[in-house]
């Protein structure tokens, strides 16, 4: 097998007592792989905003780990967005994943605050403009559900790097040459930066489906079908999958992997023994 990747992880913030203590059950799990940088989620609508940045900081702290925290342009006005942000860069956490963000559960599309960053662009061209930040973003291999067509995601994440982003993770898909082929787009319009694949080891088929229909997506039916024979070993399956879909962008070039965990280690962490990455 090729070099081995450089390894990244995305956590989401506790809601209670109890999901903290998964959380850091799960940071204990995956630390010894010694990641490059973790990720910490916002909620849809900026839900988790607070618990975010607590969150950050404590992994940041305690774990002394490289963590890039979750920013989103909604529901606040600029100052507010900055203001977190340079929060952030105080407590010498220098990493963010500048997004535009979902809006609240209970409205249709985003629509920004009057006061506040209209999207993902302009909110990568203020953190840029201060100097303290390494700017992740987000890409979508497969369409993204408001793209007008098929080269609309390649064309805006080229907007992103030319606003300041430092590299991109992708949403999760399901199939290598549906990264291949958004890698190959992106280089033709002239993307330099880089493009990490975001993996997302399967916890179970009817959670698969739920998060799928949130970004537009669609499961195929040969891992429906796979799933649907599995029974008992759906887990072996999953790790399965994603090792195998790892080994193939390996195998084509992919030198770093970001993996969704949703605070649930043990898949990621057996995908990773699979790869033969240390401390997995």
């Amino acid at each position: 097998m090729a070099t081995a990747p450089n390894i990244s992880f995305e956590f989401f913030p506790p809601k209670n007592m109890g999901a903290a203590f998964g959380l850091f059950e799960t940071v204990n799990a995956l630390h010894s792989t010694h990641p490059s940088f973790v990720s910490v989620t916002y909620g849809a609508g900026g839900t988790t905003r607070t618990l975010t940045h607590e969150a950050v900081e404590l992994l940041h702290k305690k774990f002394d780990l490289n963590v890039a925290a979750h920013l989103t342009c909604v529901d606040a006005t600029r100052a507010e967005t900055l203001e977190i942000a340079n929060a952030y860069a105080d407590a010498g956490v220098t990493e963010i994943v500048a997004l535009r963000g979902d809006p609240p559960k209970d409205k249709g599309q985003f629509e920004p605050h009057e006061d506040g960053f209209a999207n993902s662009v302009e909110l990568i061209e203020a953190l840029a403009e201060t100097g303290r930040f390494t700017l992740r973003v987000g890409a979508y291999p497969d369409p993204h559900p408001e793209a007008a067509d098929e080269n609309a995601d390649v064309l805006w994440l080229k907007r992103k790097f030319e606003a300041g982003a430092d590299s991109a993770i992708t949403q999760f898909f399901f199939e290598p040459d549906t990264f291949f082929r958004f890698r190959d787009r992106a280089a033709s319009e002239g993307i330099t930066g880089k493009i990490i694949p975001g993996i997302l080891p399967i916890v179970s088929l009817g959670g698969l489906k739920r998060f799928a229909a949130t970004c537009g997506m669609t499961v195929p039916t040969h891992i429906e079908e796979a799933f649907d024979a599995a029974g008992n070993d759906s887990e072996a399956l999953s790790i399965d999958l994603s090792t195998k879909l790892c080994e193939r962008l390996i195998e084509g070039g992919v030198e770093d992997l970001h993996f969704y965990t949703l605070n649930r280690p043990g898949l990621s962490k057996a995908v990773l023994a699979n790869l033969g990455i240390a401390g997995a």
